[in-house]
């Protein structure tokens, strides 16, 4: 396909093998001229520079760091203001004025009570405000600019974006229209409207590589917020799978999701996030394990405002659904023998009169004997209570139409991995050998490797949700799901096991350990990391792999950029959780014109100091590669998709020249 071939140099029998295609065609462009003229537009698109790609992983419910994050454009806002208004307005008056885009509603709010000439305030900011958007708005199309303009003020936004140059008093005309706004009292929906326009702008489309869910309190508003966004994509994480499992109506993936939830005391996302009723559990919890106050079952974080009581009752659930975890689990592993996760049924390995447990051979005393609902002669099995329970919290999560919603785009946005723009995106890792070959894994009865294999696992994990209840093979495909989470060849998990039981009941850490998958210590193998590039059709050369899933740890001197950059990992820490390991609070990676950015994330205080304070995200940027020439849209995956666009358009137009088609005026 050559885009750029004159429509008279194609023949009539190329036209012909495409006739039911190009009558089609012709409905949308019936004629020569309006062939034509959409030609021209994807020409002109084709010569404007690619558009700005932000990357973010492992949020983890982190909802105001990640807002923050979004609204500041990792920073590109800010810089951008400091780029228009250096030597114009303070430094100060930067920074108020960012923050008003960041966050407009709330800050203006605050401005009515303080400012003493709010019409003389609004003129000023107005005209600073319109142009950031005109400097934003310079990189793209006048028609694709007037697609993200709101309904709400679209014809005076575009107005003041385009002021004709040779119009004669030009300056008077721009000044009626913000004068008219700020006197029908309109100007602080201006101002909301243009700073929605304004992020937009600064992000053409936003990826995330994975781990939306768990840990932090409010994943379900960072999930309201992607589905709102005008363009994204989403590389599922192993958090992310077991949200998706739960929402399937998978037991063992309910159980998980609770587990998490307890241990970093967010039941309120559920409860109040996503209605899911948890009393029952709360009951059959304080009942049952009335007077086990297990240290080992203390939530982790999110404890601050908590009395004794209530930690108390935490603990016992999160024991309580622990224990009904591990029987559920065992389950799945007895009748998937192909997960090769035998070793992992420890519940009929405990001697449950001496308090000990034989793990590979060896014998470890547990720190907790209490195990009220567990029938050693059959360990796995729940009680008639345990059973009920379930069976209540699946209903819940089956009948959360919020819960629903959010796993449904999460399935429609996204992928196991992504190929785009010449970067391969995927969460943990691709499975392989200790030689860094590729490693063949049985699902099903059948092996799979490399990018056949994470098909293979996003196929299933679409079957696990969307077939129907009666389906015989559901159960098999929600098994398949959960092995994700943890099996010793998940490209989600990338570890050879996982030691949760033995986090919980066996104080020697040497058992804690969970080996990784040798992708790991392979990043930074130049030969493998393009060997994998190659497996996925990318460039091995000038391709590069994003990953999250593995919190890097800068604090000790880690560096996110792997195999001389062709790997770039970007789990910096945005999860409280981890910032203790990681030293900072998150990544960001920028892919724009001129070549990737790697923006670090160091302290970010609250979301109401950067409002009322003007306490902005503090971080430093890294070029990491510096395109030669600048890149243009010719050069992305849309720009592919415009030339066959273009080639298409230009069979047409031959088939109105030769009159195979006709046109229609």
């Amino acid at each position: 396909m050559d885009y750029t071939i004159n429509p008279r140099d194609i023949s009539p029998k190329t036209v012909e093998k495409n006739i039911k295609f190009l009558q089609l065609l012709s409905t949308k462009f019936p004629n020569i001229e309006s062939a034509s003229t959409e030609i021209i537009n994807l020409e002109a698109i084709l010569n404007l520079p690619k558009g700005t790609e932000h990357f973010l992983s492992d949020i983890h419910g982190e909802y105001e760091t990640f807002k923050h994050v979004l609204c500041n454009a990792s920073g590109v806002i800010r810089r951008r203001i400091d780029e228009i208004f250096e030597g114009r307005l303070k430094r100060s008056e930067r920074q108020h004025l960012a923050t008003l885009i960041y966050y407009p509603s709330q800050k203006l709010s605050l401005i009515k009570k303080q400012e003493p000439d709010l019409k003389k305030y609004y003129v000023k900011t107005l005209i600073h405000m319109v142009e950031i958007t005109r400097n934003l708005a310079s990189k793209y199309t006048r028609s694709k600019v007037r697609k993200s303009l709101p309904s709400d003020f679209q014809y005076i936004i575009d107005e003041l974006l385009n002021v004709n140059e040779n119009l004669m008093n030009k300056e008077a005309y721009f000044s009626a229209i913000i004068k008219t706004i700020i006197d029908l009292e309109r100007a602080d929906d201006f101002i909301i409207t243009l700073s929605k326009l304004i992020q937009d702008l600064a992000v053409d489309r936003l990826h995330i590589v994975g781990d939306i869910f768990d840990r932090g309190p409010f994943a379900d508003k960072v999930m309201d917020e992607l589905i709102v966004h005008k363009s994204v994509d989403i590389q599922w994480g192993n958090h992310d799978v077991v949200w998706m499992g739960a929402a399937a109506g998978s037991l063992a993936y309910i159980a998980i999701v609770l587990r998490i939830s307890s241990r970093y005391n967010n039941l309120d996302t559920l409860e109040d996030g996503y209605g899911v009723n948890i009393l029952p559990l709360v009951s059959f919890a304080t009942e049952i394990y009335a007077n086990d106050i297990s240290k080992e079952f203390t939530p982790k974080a999110n404890v601050d405002n908590l009395n004794r009581r209530q930690i108390n009752i935490l603990r016992q659930v999160h024991k309580a659904i622990s224990i009904i975890q591990f029987k559920l689990e065992g389950q799945i592993i007895q009748r998937r023998p192909e997960f090769g996760l035998e070793g992992r049924l420890l519940l009929n390995a405990i001697d449950y009169k001496k308090g000990t447990v034989k793990i590979e051979g060896k014998t470890y005393h547990l720190n907790d004997h209490n195990f009220p609902t567990i029938d050693p002669a059959d360990p796995f099995k729940l009680t008639d209570r345990e059973m009920e329970l379930m069976l209540r919290l699946q209903e819940s999560f089956l009948k959360s139409e919020k819960l629903q919603r959010h796993i449904n785009f999460l399935y429609n946005k996204g992928s196991m991995y992504l190929s785009y723009n010449g970067l391969l995106l995927f969460h943990g890792a691709v499975p392989l050998n200790e030689d860094g070959s590729f490693k063949m894994v049985n699902i099903g009865g059948k092996e799979y490797k490399g990018k056949a294999l994470l098909d293979h696992f996003d196929n299933i994990a679409r079957k696990a949700y969307y077939a129907p209840i009666e389906d015989p093979n559901k159960t098999e495909y929600l098994d398949v799901l959960w092995y994700l989470w943890c099996g010793p060849d998940s490209p989600l998990f990338g570890k050879k096991k996982m030691t949760t039981f033995e986090r919980y009941f066996i104080e020697d850490t040497a058992t804690h350990y969970e080996a990784r998958n040798p992708y790991f210590a392979h990043r930074d193998n130049i030969e493998v990391v393009q060997n994998i590039l190659t497996e996925f059709g990318l460039d091995p050369v000038r391709g590069h792999i994003i990953n999250g899933h593995v919190p890097v740890k800068v604090i000790k001197g880690e560096s996110p950029v792997k195999a001389n950059g062709q790997v770039i990992v970007i789990d910096g820490g945005m999860s409280k959780a981890y910032q203790k390991v990681t030293g900072i609070t998150g990544y960001t990676l920028i892919y724009n014109s001129f070549g990737l950015v790697l923006v670090a994330h160091h302290t970010f205080e609250s979301q109401h100091a950067a409002i009322a304070e003007g306490k902005d995200l503090v971080s430093t940027s890294e070029f990491l590669a510096v395109a030669p020439e600048r890149k243009r849209v010719s050069d992305t995956d849309i720009g592919k998709e415009l030339k066959q666009e273009i080639y298409d358009l230009k069979l047409l137009l031959a088939s109105y020249h030769y009159g195979i088609v006709k046109e229609k005026k």
